[in-house]
């Protein structure tokens, strides 16, 4: 996969699946990390994140959901 970046997407809880925010959104699974799945955020507002592709977030994210980067994270300092 290309560069990826995270989004926001609002679900009801009885809605929030990985598979039903592909749909609300009109992505395809070669736009979405189906391994990073649909991560919970606030579940006061079913607020989740989605990992997809550049290209798919600037299409798809809504007005203050994104896209945002997603750089890797790493151990900080010498390995033990």
């Amino acid at each position: 996969m290309g560069g990826m970046v995270l989004i926001t997407v609002e679900l009801p809880p009885a809605e929030a699946t990985l598979e039903e925010a592909m749909r609300r959104l009109g992505l395809g699974e070669d736009e979405v990390d189906t391994a990073y799945g649909l991560v919970l955020l606030a579940p006061e507002q079913g607020l989740y994140a989605l990992r997809v592709t550049e290209d798919a977030g600037r299409r798809v994210a809504p007005p203050g959901g994104g896209p945002f980067s997603d750089p890797p994270i790493e151990p900080y300092g010498p390995p033990r």
